[in-house]
């Protein structure tokens, strides 16, 4: 599970309540001005949260990518944390996850183009959007996301944890998951405001939407192809230590792609929160980059 190093909001990181077609959606936001970039902004950037995680793995970069211009946001998915509502008209499908995302997209960016980026599951919500109105983005950050549903025991997990939701409930699934972690050498965090952040993030999530993001971890068919033909500037990035898709699994998406891959050494499956100074950089450079080389485009081509 993705663990932030601290709950302390950095300075100018604020709470927002994001109104949306789609209903209400729980964020963290950061302003470039309040941060102290004089320049320009860049686009705004939407960031997407993975399975059992929320807006907070990414506590730690909201501030340094304001900081470097770009209007950033991150949002708890529906029936994730914070965010709560009715389940989705289509059901609990990627496709209803990424029909949210737009939504969030289109209230942020003002209707222009955003810079997107998913973490973990939300890689594959971010895949689904950019599938579904590629002109909403004008890049695609996969962080620590893999091409394809987990297999083998992995995904026999997932199956077994959506049918303990469905079943016995959160409170005896976050017990089993704890102990399952545990056995296989999670050390939890030092911080007990952390530790029993964890546990309530868990709780507070909606059962039937998580049973059904564990089933779409476990089923989701390999989309790279079809990705890569209408994909923007595609940046894949993970922690060398990944555990979750292994980071060779993730190259070779990238390559699919014609991605820029990057593999953040010290850091695993959440190197938002494991190293925020280098992703950040990473982050700023590459949406900086693109739009740098996207303007020379436009250029030539009314020239």
């Amino acid at each position: 599970m993705s663990v932030p190093p601290s709950l302390a909001r950095p300075a100018h990181v604020a709470d927002r309540v994001l109104p949306t077609e789609r209903g209400d959606f729980a964020a963290l936001g950061a302003d470039p001005v309040a941060c102290g970039w004089s320049g320009t902004a860049h686009a705004p950037v939407v960031l997407v949260p993975g399975f059992t995680g929320s807006k907070e793995d990414f506590l730690a970069v909201l501030h340094p990518l304001a900081a470097a211009g770009f209007p950033v946001l991150a949002f708890d998915q529906r029936g994730q944390y914070e965010t709560g509502g009715p389940p989705p008209p289509e059901g609990w499908t990627l496709e209803a996850f990424a029909a949210d995302l737009l939504a969030v997209a289109a209230v942020h960016g003002a209707g222009a183009p955003v810079h997107l980026l998913g973490h973990s599951f939300g890689g594959l919500v971010a895949r689904a959007a950019v599938l579904a109105d590629p002109a909403r983005f004008c890049s695609l950050t996969l962080l620590s996301s893999g091409p394809a549903a987990f297999t083998g025991d992995a995904a026999g997990l997932l199956i077994a944890m959506a049918d303990g939701l469905e079943r016995l409930g959160l409170p005896a699934v976050w017990a089993a998951k704890v102990r399952h972690d545990l056995n296989q050498g999670w050390q939890p965090p030092e911080d007990p405001l952390v530790r029993a952040f964890l546990e309530a993030r868990f709780l507070a999530n909606d059962p039937a939407a998580l049973a059904a993001k564990a089933r779409l971890l476990a089923s989701e068919p390999d989309r790279t192809d079809q990705l890569a033909r209408v994909a923007p500037p595609t940046l894949v990035a993970f922690g060398a230590d990944d555990d979750v898709w292994s980071p060779r699994i993730q190259a070779e998406m990238a390559s699919r792609l014609g991605a820029t891959c990057v593999s953040l050494p010290e850091a695993a499956h959440s190197p938002a929160a494991e190293r925020p100074a280098d992703t950040a950089d990473l982050l700023a450079g590459f949406w900086a980059a693109t739009e740098t080389s996207g303007s020379a485009r436009n250029g030539e081509g009314r020239r």
